[in-house]
């Protein structure tokens, strides 16, 4: 092992992440909270336009952790034609498997590279919007939190669908249909659900759920013109695990991601039909994966159109900002622990070393939450599929 590369795996390199992280979040929290206050009752055009390079700025970061510090890459399928006709250029409804602890990383550096990064959105828990630095910067950049009761939510999607396409740049929007992270007690559930229903098993998905997807239709239509659907897998045999604990280790993961683009209008107008739509989209991604882990392609057993690929390596504009970042962050927080120290106010040492310590433990608690054995137990019992 190189130098480097232990010195990558120190605690006080990663704290000092967790410091840019989460000094820079909060300087970006206030900066949206006046913006949302004075400039979006005025001007929203111009709020959202900021708000993309904020939301860069502070999701970015991650990515710098995967494209830089890990030196990893991602190899993309798409269609070439729809790549340069559409890529980055339109807004997007994105179906992607959920599947592993950093899957949403992986989706992320494939948007950084079409440069939506700034614009992406999700479906997320309402919780979520309270977790400071990331659920405020969220929240502020009106991402759709969702309740989990069906009626409330409904309506919340109609609304904030309509938010979300207006904005003056393509938006990209993360619909996880599966309701939550694949695990093999959810993916048990799933299997008696789809017994009990009358439905093909999934062997690498859980069955998804439909009453969101369906009731986002008619908000997304005429608004947003096609859905991507993303099949992401990392290779079984890979010499790292796909994690944050390995991107933090500097060691690089490979994700392999195919995109097929879908017209809005090829999605049935019917929400019966719709949800069958949807089912039959679930079948096709489960052979997709399939192919992939039993062949290493796609596309040999799948019956889907072979594509070719890109791989995406990192950009400079993340490197150049998480650097800034981490120059004002650490030397900030350097500069007042000198000074306490040689002013012996041990009361403010003491409460600044309280504060990196809470910075640590924050990315600590992040970390363990991404982890698959950590994951919620929604969606761990039959009824899972009815929402």
């Amino acid at each position: 092992m190189s130098s480097l590369e232990k010195l990558k795996q120190q605690r006080l390199i990663h704290l000092c992440i967790a410091i840019t992280f989460f000094t820079s979040g909060l300087i970006i929290n206030f900066v949206q909270l006046i913006l949302t206050l004075t400039l979006k009752p005025i001007n929203i055009w111009l709020f959202r336009k900021i708000m993309y390079y904020l939301c860069y700025s502070l999701y970015s970061q991650l990515i710098f952790i995967s494209d830089w510090y890990s030196n990893s890459s991602i190899k993309v399928y798409m269609d070439a034609d729809d790549l340069a006709q559409y890529g980055g250029k339109e807004h997007v409804l994105l179906i992607m498997n959920h599947s592993y602890e950093i899957d949403w990383l992986a989706g992320w550096m494939f948007t950084e590279k079409m440069g939506v990064l700034g614009n992406c959105k999700a479906y997320a828990k309402k919780v979520i919007a309270y977790i400071p630095v990331i659920g405020w910067c969220w929240k502020f950049a009106e991402f759709v939190f969702l309740e989990r009761a069906y009626d409330k939510d409904r309506e919340i999607i109609s609304h904030q669908l309509k938010e979300v396409f207006a904005y003056p740049d393509p938006t990209w929007l993360l619909l996880n249909a599966e309701g939550t992270r694949f695990t093999p007690k959810k993916h048990e559930a799933s299997f008696k659900f789809a017994q009990e229903r009358g439905l093909p098993v999934l062997k690498y998905h859980l069955i998804p759920r439909t009453k969101g997807f369906t009731a986002s239709l008619s908000s997304l239509r005429g608004r947003c013109p096609a859905i991507y659907d993303i099949n992401l897998v990392f290779k079984n045999d890979a010499k790292n695990s796909p994690t944050i604990s390995t991107l933090l280790n500097g060691k690089p993961v490979e994700p392999y991601m195919l995109v097929r683009r879908i017209p809005m209008e090829k999605v049935p107008e019917n929400e019966e039909e719709a949800t069958e739509w949807l089912h039959e989209l679930f079948r096709e991604k489960d052979k997709i994966i399939d192919s992939f882990h039993s062949t290493g392609s796609f596309f040999k057993t799948s019956g889907v159109k072979e594509v070719p690929y890109k791989m995406y390596s990192g950009r400079l504009c993340s490197l150049i900002n998480f650097v800034v970042w981490a120059f004002i962050s650490v030397s900030m927080v350097l500069y007042y622990l000198i000074s306490s120290l040689l002013a012996q106010n041990w009361l403010g040492l003491s409460i600044a070393i309280g504060i990196l310590t809470t910075f640590y433990l924050f990315m600590v608690k992040a970390i363990n939450m991404s982890k698959i054995s950590k994951a919620s137990t929604y969606g761990a019992d039959v009824k899972m599929g009815t929402n």
